[in-house]
């Protein structure tokens, strides 16, 4: 599993503009730990969401198809995903007014590179804290289930058996040391020919 730091994130641009998807791949830190993808729409973006998990989304509004704030609030309730909206003066405010309690960031055309770079940088590493925290749930979810089925095979060890909830305990401990396999397996096996 990838440490903390060298995770490799995915970066979705969207953007009808060349020039701007260049300058955010300028600004990309760690350009080997970063996968950027572009799409022109709003439409594109929301169907390339579907396909693939990204980490950050950077949107250059407005979008020929929409303002972008709509796309932005979807992807941060749908996926959890960070957001970056690049807007011009005129409609920042109103942009900033809509988005900014659901945690997007908005920023100001043109783009200055030094803060569209922390911006990435701070974003990414909160979804990357967001990554960690998911996994250490996986694995407790994973411990817990392990916990329920060895409770399981024991509760049916010691009604099937006549033996102590001490001794179905190390029934199936002895069981899985002496076969190479972990309690989970035992446990399932246990489940299956008694339950």
């Amino acid at each position: 599993m990838p440490t903390f730091e060298q995770r490799k994130n995915n970066i979705l641009v969207v953007s009808g503009s060349e020039q701007f998807d260049n300058a955010i791949h300028k600004a990309l830190p760690e350009k080997g730990l970063v996968f950027m993808d572009r799409r022109k729409t709003a439409t594109l973006a929301r169907r390339a969401c579907l396909d693939k998990r990204y980490d950050l989304v950077i949107i250059n509004a407005p979008l020929s198809d929409e303002m972008g704030y709509d796309l932005a609030m979807d992807l941060v309730e749908q996926y959890g995903t960070s957001v970056i909206i690049a807007t011009p003066p005129e409609i920042y405010d109103s942009i900033w007014d809509y988005v900014a309690d659901s945690g997007i960031m908005v920023i100001l055309k043109p783009l200055e590179s030094d803060h569209i770079t922390k911006g990435i940088r701070f974003l990414i590493a909160i979804q990357n804290r967001m990554h960690h925290y998911e996994d250490q749930m996986a694995k407790l979810e994973d411990k817990m289930e392990e916990v329920k089925l060895v409770s399981r095979a024991k509760i049916l060890l010691m009604e099937n058996k006549h033996i102590s909830e001490k001794e179905a305990h190390r029934l199936i401990g002895k069981e899985a040391m002496d076969h190479g396999v972990s309690k989970r397996m035992v446990a399932r096996s246990i489940i299956d020919s008694l339950g």
